[in-house]
């Protein structure tokens, strides 16, 4: 399937200059999210080869990340090749858009709603092929298609991606990630590591406040706050460098385990000292899997130099 690909889309130029003579918008990169860190690389990579021109590599990385299930992965391939100038390679790629709508994706969905309006114009019916073969299932999967190239990640996620992300928050919530940004090199703590701990705690709400009293954008318990010297556990600025300080110090104290230090700023230190790594709390597990998904790395990146 991929052959036809390299050789059918070596002909398209770039998908994007062809959405646009087709009056479609250009898809954005792909967002910050909780997937899992291979599937972002593989969508980030795509992305990258897209805009680029190398659409037999795009085409590849889409192709990989739908087969590991990813529905925007789906409808991506899916419009990479709605546009090629093979006829069958545009049954193929409508095929796809349909698969992703039916799993919900609403820009699929519009995509083949403006496809059949065209072709319901034209006089004609919508013509639909198979699938292409990294959205097939079971042991057809298995036959035709490779295990993906891309190893799980070992790099922390993109500064471009956390800073659009950030540009995209409503203002409030984005003053707030700024403050972080901007705070966390002064504490030697990754910003990306910091924004990924404050969006699990209170998705950069000041106002937030647990169950358990946990407050403010870093979701500090009073204890933590006077630890760290933080007189207004509500002001927050000075929430932030507690829970940057407290950061600071887990880094140190487990020696840049992401994991681990995550884990510590959920459950705390000598929960995970008892345990001798993550403790077997449902809650605390939870969190440090989306943290890792938020940070991808394993180990901590300090930062390199304040901003």
């Amino acid at each position: 399937m991929l052959e036809r690909v390299i050789l059918c889309l070596s002909l398209l130029g770039t998908s994007l200059a062809c959405a646009a003579q087709a009056g479609l918008p250009a898809d954005p990169p792909p967002d910050w999210t909780e997937d899992a860190p291979v599937l972002s690389r593989l969508l980030e990579q795509a992305y990258a080869a897209q805009v680029g021109g190398w659409l037999p590599e795009a085409a590849d990385r889409y192709c990989q990340a739908a087969r590991l299930g990813h529905v925007d992965a789906q409808y991506r391939l899916g419009r990479l090749l709605a546009e090629s100038p093979d006829a069958a390679q545009r049954a193929q790629g409508r095929a796809s858009l349909a698969l992703a709508a039916q799993r919900g994706h609403g820009v699929a969905q519009t995509l083949l709603m403006q496809l059949q309006a065209s072709a319901s114009a034209a006089g004609s019916d919508l013509a639909m092929g198979d699938p292409p073969q990294c959205q097939l299932t079971g042991e057809a999967l298995a036959l035709a298609m490779p295990a993906p190239l891309v190893p799980p990640p070992t790099e922390a996620v993109p500064h471009e991606v956390v800073e659009r992300y950030v540009l995209a928050l409503p203002a409030d919530k984005r003053r707030h990630a700024q403050l972080i940004q901007y705070l966390a090199p002064r504490f030697s703590v990754d910003p990306r590591f910091a924004l990924a701990i404050a969006r699990a705690e209170s998705n950069f709400d000041a106002e937030a406040v647990s169950p358990k009293n946990a407050q403010g954008l870093m979701q500090l318990i009073p204890d933590t706050a006077e630890r760290f010297g933080v007189r207004n556990i509500r002001d927050p600025e000075q929430n932030v460098r507690g829970g940057l300080a407290y950061l600071k110090w887990l880094l140190a104290r487990f020696e840049g385990d992401v994991a681990l230090a995550s884990a510590a700023y959920n459950a705390g230190e000598r929960a995970v000292e008892r345990h001798g790594g993550v403790p077997p709390y449902a809650e605390t597990q939870e969190y440090v899997k989306r943290i890792l998904r938020f940070y991808r790395a394993t180990v901590h990146a300090p930062p390199v130099s304040l901003r």
